[in-house]
C-alpha cells in the first residue's frame, strides 16, 4: 500500500478535544518500512519525548505519562533523574548547564488502543497550568522558574530552545484553538513575555543555523518567522506574509521538530509515523520510521549524525545514522 492511501485509512487518534472530529476506526494497514534501519536502544517506557543528547553518551528525556525525567546510559540502562508533577514535555540544557523543562501541567491523558499508546484529554481536574523548571543536574533539584506571563497563567507548555543570547523560546500548546502561544524568557526566571499568541496549537520549536528564524510546528503547518532581536519577532521575509512555510500531507498531525546544520527542518508526524524535513523552499523529504507516534528526534555523536527517535506510542526509543548533520544546540552538558 502506498503511503498516500495508509494515511487515508489511519484513525485520528487521541485528538478529542482538539477541535478535530474523529471518524468511526477502521482496520490499520502496517507502516512501510523505516527509510533507515533503526535500532531500539530503550523499551517498556511511558510515552518518551523531548531527547536532548549529552556529552558522556547518555540521553536524557522525558516520560509524559510517567511524569519524570529519565535517563538512558551509554549502557542501555534506564534510570529516573527526578519525578515532577504535571506532565514533563520538553528539555534543553540552558546557558549554566542546567535542564530546563517546558511542562505541559497534566495537559494529556493516555489510552492503549489497538496495542498503541495514544495521548488524548486529561482526566476532569488533572490540569494543573503549564510551567518552565529549572533542574540542577549534579543535585537532583529543581525548581519552577515561570508558570504565568503577565498574570495569566500558562495552559501546556510544550517545548523549548535557547538562542545564543541565554534566552529561551517556548512553545504553549494550549488547550482550545486559539489559547496556544509562543513565549521568550530569560534562564533566570526574571523576564517572560508573550511574542505571538492565538495559535491553535504551538508544538515544536527550533532556531535557523544563522539565529534569524524561528520554526514552529502547529497542526499540520511549519511555520518560519523573522527573528528581529532577542524575543522579537518581525514580518516574515522568506515567506507569505503568515509565515507559513510549509504544509504536511494527507492526514498528518505535526509534532516537536529538530534543524538540521544546513537549514533544513525536522518535523515528526504523527499518523505518517515518520519525520518530515522541509527545505527552504517548501519541499519536503520524508523519512518513514516505524511507529505512529514518532513524536520526537535529538541529534548528537562527534559527527552530529546520530539521531535518536522517541517512538512513544509503542513506548520506545530507537536510534539510526542521519545522512546529514544536525544543528548543535546553543548549550550543551
Amino acid at each position: 500500500m502506498d503511503r498516500r492511501r495508509l494515511l487515508a485509512a489511519l484513525p485520528l487518534i487521541g485528538l478529542a478535544g482538539r477541535g478535530v472530529a474523529q471518524p468511526a476506526p477502521a482496520p490499520r494497514p502496517p507502516l512501510p518500512p523505516p527509510t533507515l534501519p533503526i535500532t531500539i536502544v530503550a523499551e517498556g517506557l511511558q510515552f518518551p519525548e523531548g531527547p536532548v543528547a549529552m556529552r558522556d553518551g547518555s540521553l536524557l528525556f522525558v516520560e509524559i505519562q510517567r511524569k519524570t525525567v529519565s535517563r538512558l546510559s551509554a549502557d542501555g540502562k534506564v534510570s529516573v533523574v527526578a519525578q515532577l508533577e504535571g506532565g514533563p514535555n520538553g528539555l534543553a540544557i540552558g546557558p549554566d548547564g542546567a535542564l530546563y523543562i517546558a511542562n505541559n501541567g497534566g495537559r494529556f491523558g493516555f489510552r492503549m488502543r489497538d496495542g498503541v499508546n495514544v495521548s488524548g484529554e486529561p482526566a476532569p481536574g488533572a490540569m494543573l497550568g503549564g510551567s518552565i523548571q529549572r533542574l540542577d543536574l549534579k543535585t537532583g533539584k529543581f525548581r519552577t522558574l515561570y508558570d504565568a506571563c503577565d498574570g495569566r497563567k500558562f495552559v501546556a507548555l510544550d517545548d523549548l530552545v535557547f538562542d545564543r543570547h541565554g534566552g529561551m523560546w517556548i512553545s504553549d500548546i494550549g488547550k482550545t484553538p486559539g489559547d496556544g502561544g509562543i513565549y521568550y524568557a530569560t534562564a533566570d526566571g526574571k523576564h517572560v513575555r508573550q511574542v505571538k499568541g492565538g495559535l491553535r496549537q504551538a508544538n515544536g520549536i527550533g532556531i535557523s543555523p544563522d539565529g534569524r528564524q524561528l520554526h514552529v510546528s502547529e497542526t499540520p503547518r511549519l511555520w518560519t518567522w523573522d527573528i528581529a532581536g532577542p524575543g522579537v519577532l518581525g514580518p516574515s521575509t522568506s515567506y507569505p506574509p503568515d509565515g507559513e512555510q510549509g504544509k504536511l500531507a494527507g492526514r498528518t498531525y505535526a509534532d516537536s521538530l529538530k534543524v538540521q546544520a544546513d537549514g533544513r527542518v525536522c518535523v515528526c508526524t504523527l499518523f505518517a509515523g515518520g519525520i518530515s524535513i522541509f527545505d527552504k523552499a517548501g519541499g519536503v523529504e520524508f523519512i518513514q520510521s516505524n511507529d505512529l507516534w514518532t513524536t520526537n528526534l535529538a541529534f548528537g555523536g562527534k559527527d552530529m549524525r546520530d539521531v535518536w527517535l522517541t517512538l512513544s506510542g509503542s513506548g520506545r526509543i530507537g536510534k539510526v545514522r542521519w545522512p546529514t548533520p544536525g544543528l548543535k544546540p546553543a548549550y550543551s552538558a
